[in-house]
């Protein structure tokens, strides 16, 4: 194996560590406001999982989603640990990180699809563990407010670091 693929997997490796215990303490620790009846909580870890979306690989993304969500959940509310697991995965898919900035057409539309995707599969796991006539209510409401406000700021992060090139610097594009 070439030295520069050793460096480069490593590098994702790192890069995906980083920002899985970063997804991990902006989910369970930094602003984290409990809503609802269901036990969920608004918090500013997927902002960081759309970023890895937009920086990394897919896969390194999902892995970014599935480890800082799941351990989120573990420390927090642990009977959404399995549904977060896929739902995190699940909700990097639309971003895109083969552009140069992590402000692209296609990213700017992503978070959007990213809240039906998240919307969609907490509904289920709340169907599942509450009943149907509860479910529908509380999942898209709190879904909403907690995407809404990762959207957000993943917009605002991510003017900001294409501002200083932190994509080009990092990844040398």
């Amino acid at each position: 194996m070439k030295k520069d693929t050793i460096n480069s997997k490593t590098r994702l490796m790192a890069y995906t560590g980083v920002l899985a215990a970063l997804t991990t303490i902006f989910t369970a620790y930094i602003f984290h406001i409990p809503v609802g009846v269901n036990g969920g909580y608004v918090h500013f870890g997927d902002t960081v999982i759309y970023l890895a979306a937009a920086l990394l690989p897919a896969p390194y993304a999902m892995l970014v989603g599935a480890i800082g969500g799941g351990l989120a959940d573990l420390l927090t509310a642990p009977m959404w640990t399995i549904a977060t697991v896929i739902i995190k995965m699940l909700i990097v898919l639309p971003f895109t990180s083969r552009k140069p900035s992590l402000l692209n057409k296609r990213n700017m539309f992503a978070p959007i699809i990213s809240f039906f995707i998240s919307a969609t599969g907490y509904y289920i796991a709340e169907m599942l563990l509450f009943g149907t006539k509860t479910a529908i209510l509380s999942a898209f409401a709190g879904s909403f407010v907690q995407s809404g406000g990762s959207a957000l700021f993943f917009y605002i992060a991510a003017v900001a670091f294409d501002g200083v090139g932190v994509k080009k610097t990092i990844f040398e594009y």
